[in-house]
């Protein structure tokens, strides 16, 4: 059975997209703060770290409610794609903010890069390692002796300390495949346990037809792997500005506010507006389909909500677990993703704070205490 080329990405992927954030900084390629002039709007550029889809729902709800005009803004949002680095677009100049992971961003910090997380809108990981529940494969320690897939690029370290945790040797106890960024393997049976998010690739399995049962496969078809509960899981999106400009430029400062309340604003209405939200997605030209994009708005409000101190703040406590797995969990190439605990820049509650404050004042709720998620039925293909 051919299971596919073991994993060695990872660190390295992620510290060659680090130098280039190093050889981008140039002069030439920096933009200025943003300004306007009276009457006119700010201009800013937001950089996702995927394709459209409902994973960034909160963006696209702001711009289409224009949540960002009532700022003063004129706000761009440039999708990203197999070959781009958010972190290092915001390092270099390119534009004015970013969503990146926080692992990857850290990573691209301690190379250099001059970035510092100001939102962390995902309070949850939303990574999972899915298997057919046949296999009877719930934990951390049921993968012993298993074929386990995994996408590399810095996207193996919550499994590798999930592993590590549970007394297993990843390099010995566990074979290891590199998968496909989708769930092929798992649905041939090449692969054991396949790494799965919980909003785009848990949801490809679930409208994929059971040739056993001739419907749908049905979470009870299934187990997951859930690193929340595994305890090393690590912090993801997170909007990320520049740093110098936070301390230097207070132009800067004031849109960074800005873009802060408006971005938060779009996410609650996503929050109270799942279907709106993912009709709106839709219509911007995600390639995905209508129902994948309402389980996807669902899935993705589920790792925000609630959120007890507000959308955004960052957790000193989920924050130490992610600098924890990030400096201790090595991959097979025997790498960690970072390799010292990042400096007092790496996050500052200042800004969002102020823009929680503001919405407060509106009479906005930030915190989402009784949210519950409504209930998607996925059609075949997602469409």
């Amino acid at each position: 059975m051919k299971h596919g080329k073991r994993i060695t990405l990872g660190v390295a992927a992620i510290a060659a997209s680090a130098a280039l954030v190093l050889s981008g900084c140039s002069s030439s390629s920096s933009t200025p703060a943003p300004s306007a002039t009276a009457g006119a709007l700010t201009p800013v550029k937001l950089q996702l770290q995927w394709f459209t889809q409902a994973q960034f729902a909160g963006y696209y709800a702001a711009l289409d409610q224009g949540y960002f005009k009532d700022q003063g803004l004129d706000v761009t949002i440039v999708e990203g794609g197999t070959d781009i680095v958010p972190q290092t677009q915001l390092a270099d100049g390119a534009v004015d903010y970013a969503v990146a992971w926080v692992p990857k961003a850290l990573a691209s910090r301690e190379q250099g890069a001059g970035i510092t997380d100001v939102a962390q809108i995902l309070q949850k990981s939303g990574t999972l390692q899915v298997s057919m529940a046949a296999k009877n494969i719930t934990t951390s320690a049921d993968l012993k002796g298993k074929v386990v897939g995994n996408w590399g690029y810095g996207n193996e370290f919550e499994m590798f300390a999930g592993i590590t945790k549970a007394g297993l040797d990843p390099a010995k106890d566990v074979s290891l495949v590199q998968q496909n960024f989708d769930e092929a393997g798992l649905l041939d049976g090449s692969i054991d346990a396949a790494q799965a998010m919980t909003y785009n690739e848990y949801a490809q399995i679930l409208e994929t037809m059971n040739p056993a049962t001739g419907k749908l496969y049905q979470p009870s078809d299934l187990n997951v792997i859930n690193w929340n509960d595994e305890g090393t899981a690590m912090l993801q999106d997170a909007i990320w500005a520049n740093t110098d400009k936070l301390k230097n430029d207070q132009a800067y400062q004031a849109t960074t506010v800005k873009f802060l309340t408006a971005a938060l604003k779009g996410w609650i209405y996503a929050r109270d507006n799942p279907q709106k939200a993912a009709d709106i997605v839709v219509a911007k030209g995600s390639q995905l389909g209508a129902s994948h994009q309402l389980w996807q708005t669902n899935e993705i409000n589920k790792l925000i909500w609630p959120s007890p101190d507000g959308i955004g703040i960052i957790d000193t406590a989920a924050w130490k677990q992610t600098v924890d797995v990030a400096m201790t969990a090595k991959n097979l190439e025997g790498t960690t993703v970072i390799t010292k605990a990042p400096d007092a820049d790496a996050y500052d509650n200042t800004y969002v704070q102020k823009a929680l404050d503001a919405l407060k004042a509106d009479g906005v709720d930030t915190t989402g205490t009784s949210f519950k998620p409504i209930t998607v039925t996925l059609t075949e293909g997602g469409k």
